[in-house]
């Protein structure tokens, strides 16, 4: 049976790669890589009884630090990959910074395309108007959506619901920006970024806007311009306040749209100037004083006077970036988010938390919690917190998973019973007398690193479960020639340094101008998908080698590709902090360099697992205490996230509840929820995405009462099947009447 279930699965993995379905957005691309027929032994394997391995220890050799987001390495990635300078997409607007650049967050937009779609800090997003909508605006547009304004499809439930965009609510500019403003961006971060209005290339800014995650207004800061404050929903009324509470030096108006939404207008004059006039012209204009140094902070108020006092406590001050410093003790995780500070600082932040960090705060962050909430686009409610900085803290660390199978009630499976151990042993015998190396080298880092982790998984379960030495010595030294191809860059498709944007990426779409080659790779596209599977393969092999980690440049390699998707610190000068993961957010982003007009995106939750998982177990083998407490603690953040946004129990309360039966986002994007795939719309398409790859964090993440839900709700057996399919294994494919296939992960028991 087990082995029933092992190459059923198997078959599964090759039914769900299909082309890419045009009514979705590019950025995202599918190919079939492997054939449909059978792959047949080349060889008559061979096996030496006196063959043994020798695992390496998974006790970590040192404790964490205090701060365990400590550099994983700062050397120069490994000789044998070269570098170029002739990346595909130009850097636009970008002020030249020392290191490397984000090209995964959430601002990405304003330095791509037409540098006109939104970028989501969360509740708010914001869009330079270059020039368009009913104000004819040259400034940054403000937008918040209520739950109101979705669009939806139709159906029961409906497969997508979007967010409107280009509903410009309140714009920041000024008189002297026109036709030849230009926009550019500078000091691109993990968290953060400042985006700039420039009246004409070469300039100074007229207005800066320092752009960070959650933040509670969006600032405006005036270099000697003349205020000006537009509105493409339009004004219906203005009211000068006075000076606020806090700040003598802040003064407030309020301002009434004609969709009756109330925002409020605080501005800080550089210096004890005075109240700056504010005059509403039309109803699309408001003017201010000329030559205004200062800030103007926008926000919008919905809870009348009681809003506007916890507004007023914060006015005048405002976050220009963010850092994070996480510690781990036993199985409780902590991590802070820490905002740095401008304006008038003597006052705190006011930001905005997302649910998940809500389920999590500590006592401390709790303390700081206000009554004002604003609806996000595809998260949920935000809520204010008055704080310099955020923590939160996971009390369940999955420090107990390692390479076994693993459950929360059985923890990790050690041994099986005599017929599996038959079975895992007669089914490796045919799979590992395949030709590993062929299977392997592909045109496509994402494939290959699946069949390399495919492989590494059989020889590990021979090892370990199968307990069959000799057998697994034999596929391990085929594994290891194999993935020396990729350590040596002698693959088809080779990595190149690319020293435009800061990271590794296949050099596929350099040679071919194809900008959907391997996924999107070379466009910083899904690479937490293609080099997790890179990593967890090597992982198997660390703990199954001893000498394997310290030969060549085998650990440089593997350490250089965690740097690239998951670096632990923003200050290495190859590689950015977090290109894919977003700690505020909780999850990764999978869209790279490609314009969006819904923003980043994600499809796969549980590769994002997978990619979390093998930086964990590389920790673990290769005795580093503070990556695996990182990928600890990134696991418990992300399973958190996941259950909140992607994978919908039956009693979610953040997404929209005419949405939850789906059972499964399909994409998350910044700004909507599609119920797909980008290769196809078969339910066994879009829930199978968020299963597979299966490992030992599965059960980690998708939880017994999720898994039950999801069975009953599109895979539970019809009259007649047989009784395996009953939810009380681990993972079981279905074959249902119409021959298509449908995968589950059953709850473990």
């Amino acid at each position: 049976m087990l082995l029933s279930h092992i190459l059923r699965l198997a078959l599964l993995t090759q039914f769900l790669i299909q082309t890419i379905i045009t009514s979705l957005e590019s950025g995202h691309f599918s190919l079939q890589p492997f054939t449909s027929v059978s792959i047949s032994p080349t060889s008559t394997i061979q096996i030496s009884q006196n063959t043994m391995l020798s695992v390496a220890s998974t006790s970590p050799t040192a404790a964490t630090s205090q701060n365990v987001f400590v550099a994983i390495a700062s050397d120069a990635p490994p000789q044998q990959i070269s570098s170029r300078s002739d990346h595909p997409v130009l850097q636009l607007g970008i002020t030249k910074q020392s290191g490397a650049y984000e090209t995964n967050k959430f601002y990405a937009n304003l330095f791509l395309g037409e540098q006109n779609n939104s970028a989501w800090t969360h509740p708010y997003s914001v869009a330079w108007s270059r020039g368009g909508g009913i104000a004819s605006s040259w400034g940054l547009a403000i937008s918040h959506i209520e739950r109101t304004q979705l669009a939806w499809a139709s159906g029961k439930p409906p497969e997508y619901f979007i967010n409107p965009v280009c509903i410009h609510s309140v714009i920041i500019s000024a008189a002297e920006l026109g036709s030849s403003t230009t926009l550019t961006t500078d000091t691109l971060k993990g968290f953060s970024v400042n985006a700039n209005l420039v009246p004409s290339p070469g300039e100074s800014p007229l207005i800066s806007f320092p752009l960070v995650q959650g933040m509670g207004y969006v600032t405006g800061l005036y270099n000697g311009a003349t205020i000006l404050l537009q509105s493409g929903v339009t004004f219906a009324k203005l009211t000068f306040v006075g000076p606020t509470e806090y700040g003598s030096n802040t003064y407030k108006y309020r301002i009434v749209l004609a969709d009756s939404t109330n925002w409020l207008i605080y501005i800080t004059p550089t210096g004890a100037t005075g109240a700056p006039p504010l005059r509403l012209i039309s109803d699309t204009t408001i003017t201010g004083p000329s030559g205004f140094h200062g800030t103007v902070q926008v926000a919008k108020n919905p809870m009348n006077t009681a809003g506007e006092q916890i507004y007023d406590a914060s006015a005048g001050v405002y976050p220009t970036s963010a850092s994070i410093l996480g510690s781990v003790k036993g199985i409780t995780g902590t991590y802070t988010i820490s905002w740095q500070k401008a304006g008038q600082t003597n006052q705190t932040l006011l930001m905005f938390a997302l649910p998940h960090h809500m389920e999590s705060l500590s006592s401390m962050t709790s303390g700081c919690v206000t009554d004002l909430k604003l609806e996000t686009t595809t998260k949920g409610m935000a809520t204010a917190i008055i704080a310099d900085e955020l923590t939160c803290v996971e009390n369940n660390l999955p420090t107990g998973i390692g390479f076994n199978p693993w459950s929360p009630s059985t923890t990790n499976i050690t041994s099986l019973p005599l017929t599996a151990v038959d079975a895992i042993n007669c089914a490796a015998v045919y799979e590992l007398s395949e030709d590993i190396a062929s299977q392997a080298d592909l045109n496509s880092m994402y494939f290959s690193g699946k069949a390399l982790a495919k492989f590494a998984t059989i020889v590990y379960t021979t090892q370990v479960l199968g307990l069959n030495t000799s057998l697994a010595a034999v596929g391990l030294q085929k594994l290891e020639a194999a993935f020396a191809t990729f350590i040596n860059n002698k693959q088809i498709c080779p990595l190149v340094y690319d020293t435009v944007w800061g990271g590794v990426v296949s050099s596929a779409s350099y040679v071919t101008g194809n900008s959907g080659d391997d996924f999107g790779n070379t466009f910083y596209n899904d690479h937490h998908f293609h080099y997790g599977y890179f990593v967890q393969a090597a992982a198997i092999i660390a703990y199954l080698d001893l000498s394997w980690l310290s030969s060549g440049t085998n650990k440089a390699y593997v350490d250089m590709l965690i740097r690239d998707f998951a670096n632990s610190v923003g200050d290495d000068p190859y590689f950015p902090f977090q290109r894919s993961f977003d700690w505020y957010h909780g999850h990764s982003w999978a869209k790279g360099l490609f314009d969006s007009g819904d923003g980043r995106d994600q499809e796969s939750s549980s590769e994002d697992t997978l990619g979390i998982y093998a930086i964990k177990m590389w920790g673990q083998v290769t005795g580093d205490p503070n990556m695996e407490a990182r990928g600890n603690l990134q696991l418990a953040v992300q399973a958190r996230s996941l259950q909140n946004y992607f994978l919908l129990q039956d009693n979610n309360a953040v997404q929209p509840p005419q949405f939850v039966p789906n059972k499964v986002t399909g994409i998350l994007f910044e700004n909507k929820i599609d119920h797909t795939t980008y290769f196809g719309t078969n339910i066994e398409y879009i829930e199978g995405i968020h299963m597979i790859p299966l490992n030992p964090a599965s059960a980690f993440t998708r939880t017994k009462n999720f898994v039950t839900e999801e069975w009953n709700q599109y895979f539970a057996p019809w009259p007649g099947e047989p009784s395996y399919l009953e939810p009380t294994k681990i993972a079981d494919v279905n074959f249902s009447r119409d021959s298509h296939v449908s995968a589950i992960i059953f709850p473990a028991t």
